[in-house]
This record gives structure tokens, sequence and C-alpha cells, in this order.
């Protein structure tokens, strides 16, 4: 079953998974986040998804934190496209020792998700805040505005525009924008917009250019996804 929760963290989510069915696989859909995973006493990192992630059924309960799009990389002292469609172990970043104090703390809290949420608030408050710019970037692509546009509103030139975005999230943002409108067609769909509706409110040309870029992204076709006819 999963559970999720605002963090205290601005902008967080904290989310604990414990799968029903032993052995069983998930799909973890694009959403331009990464998040910091606790599994089996280990810490993990998951990097910005460019497609679907499968999960292998690894048995007993997930932990995680979900950062706001383009936060993460200031967190943890690595650039978001080295991260990209992967999930590694923290001692990969940090060093050994940093990684198992930190690791004996979140064992020892409560709950592994209060843990984790803690140790992102600590880090985060030794942390420089992440460019303010970065949050303008991700509205105006949530909000549908095109690539170029956002370039010139926010001054900056498309390769700076390109760069920036590879750091903070990973990849570039045509990319981001794409991964963003699937979310926003998504949240539609599940509360009952038709997909026709949806396809035209969440920015795609039609329902068939909704269908091709959710089975891009996702490897499932849209009724299939949300478990649905139509």
């Amino acid at each position: 079953m999963y559970v999720e929760r605002a963090s205290r963290l601005t902008g967080a989510v904290v989310w604990t998974n414990t799968p029903t069915a032993p052995g069983g696989s998930g799909r973890v859909l694009p959403d331009g986040c990464m998040d910091l995973l606790w599994h089996d006493g280990r810490l993990l990192v998951a990097g910005p998804d460019t497609r679907a992630h499968l999960t292998e059924g690894a048995p007993g309960p997930w932990a995680g934190v979900r950062f706001l799009p383009g936060t993460a990389p200031v967190l943890l002292g690595v650039p978001a496209h080295e991260l990209r469609d992967r999930r590694v172990d923290l001692t990969d970043l940090w060093p050994a020792a940093r990684v198992r104090s930190l690791t004996a703390r979140v064992n020892a809290a409560p709950d592994p998700a209060s843990g984790l949420e803690s140790a992102a608030l600590s880090r985060a408050a030794g942390t420089e805040p992440p460019d303010p710019l970065l949050r303008r970037i991700v509205a105006a692509l949530d909000a549908g505005r095109p690539v170029a546009a956002v370039a010139d509103e926010l001054g900056v030139s498309a390769r700076q525009l390109h760069r920036r975005s590879l750091d903070a999230f990973g990849y570039g943002p045509k990319t981001l924008a794409r991964v963003l409108r699937l979310q926003r067609a998504l949240a539609l769909a599940r509360a009952g917009t038709p997909l026709a509706e949806t396809a035209a409110r969440a920015g795609y040309a039609d329902q068939a250019h909704l269908a091709r870029d959710v089975r891009g992204l996702t490897g499932m076709a849209p009724g299939e996804l949300l478990g649905r006819r139509g």
C-alpha cells in the first residue's frame, strides 16, 4: 500500500510503500522529481526518469522523500543528469562514513520515513537554497509555455536554459515540459475528465497525441494505465 503526505521541507513529499503482493512489480512514472529512498536498512537515490521505471518487487517496505523538481541536486551535491534513469546507493555519491552515520540515524528513528524527512531537513538547513529561477522554469513549462518563450521571459539564452535544466532536472526543458504535461493529463484523467477533454486541457494536439505520448513515457495506453476503457 502506498501512502504519502506533505513534508515539512517545502515542496517535498514523504511517502511509504509496502507491497501487498510478494514478488510483484510496480511502475514509477516520470514526474521531474528525485527521491531519497530507504529500503531494508539502506539509503538510495532515485534520479529523474525519462520513462517509467519498472520495480522488481523487492520484498519489504520502502520509504522516501520526493523533492520538488530542481531542489535535490543542491542537497545531494550532484548534477541531476548524472542520475538520470538511475537508482544508486547513497554511498556512490557521498563518503561511506557519512552515509553510515546518516543510515544509523534513519534506522534509529521511530519510522524510516520520518528519519528520512529529518535528514532532508537537516541537509537543507546547511545548504544554500536552489536558484529561484528553477521554480520559474518549472512554473512556466507546467503552464504550457513554449521553451523559446520561457527562455525569453527569463532573460536567458536557449543554451543557458538547456544547461541549467540538465543540471537541475536531469534533462532539457523540452523533456521536462513533456513530463509535466503527462502529469497534468494524468491528474485530469484520474479526476474523471474524458480523455478527449483531458488532451485539450493538458496541451496535446488531440487524443491520439495524448495516447502516443502516454505510451512513450509510461509503456502503457492511457486506458490501461488508468484501469478503465476509452
